[in-house]
């Protein structure tokens, strides 16, 4: 008989580490404390950019730069990601992180509230979305997230599934953590049936959505 656990440890068992700066830059933030993406979505991310082949990418949620530079290692040369992050702190060291990687003309990071700056952002901008902010506000991004994207495009959302609280009934989860359940409860919903989109939820991870832009 196996278990959830079991299969995870396996699965992560085929999967290399990264090498070199990224792959220092990585230890780095798990050790941190940091949110990083994990190994299973990591591999899931990559084969989607593979199939795809954007060459305009929007990320949500920079934090250090891991992902955004990360993506940028299985897409185009003249591809570009336009990445957004709320803390200074984390752009600063993201900057750095970019810059030390010589990937600066590649990865433009965007300092401010993701629900303030998507709006500055020309529609039908990108043609691959990857969504890993905070979860309670997905459902805001949302609207705006359809705007940039272009017919065809790709919206990954990671994290959906919160660590498990997301299967639990609301009076079930810790009070603190009641609205960030509700709204992502809301935001599987709406992916789920908005008609403009079609989408797969996976069990990668801590979860991870896929949906298409018709």
């Amino acid at each position: 008989m196996y278990t959830l656990d079991r299969v995870s440890s396996f699965i992560k068992s085929f999967i290399e580490d990264e090498e070199g700066y990224l792959g220092r830059l990585y230890e780095d933030a798990v050790g941190r404390g940091i949110p990083v993406m994990r190994p299973e979505t990591k591999e899931l991310l990559k084969t989607q950019l593979i199939l795809h082949k954007p060459t305009k990418l929007l990320e949500i949620g920079t934090a250090v730069g891991f992902s955004a530079l990360y993506m940028s290692e299985h897409v185009a040369p003249g591809a570009t990601i336009t990445t957004l992050e709320l803390s200074p702190e984390r752009v600063k060291e993201a900057r750095a992180n970019i810059k030390a990687m010589g990937r600066e003309s590649q990865i433009r990071v965007i300092e401010g509230d993701a629900a303030v700056t998507l709006k500055e952002l020309p529609s039908d901008s990108f043609d691959f979305a990857f969504v890993d902010a905070a979860k309670g506000q997905y459902i805001y991004y949302y609207p705006e997230v359809m705007r940039l994207v272009r017919s065809g495009g790709l919206i990954i959302s990671d994290n959906i599934l919160q660590d498990g609280d997301v299967l639990e009934s609301h009076f079930l989860v810790e009070k603190r953590n009641r609205t960030i359940h509700d709204r992502m409860r809301e935001y599987l919903y709406t992916i789920t049936h908005d008609e403009r989109v079609d989408t797969a939820l996976l069990s990668v991870g801590d979860g991870v959505a896929i949906s298409v832009k018709r």
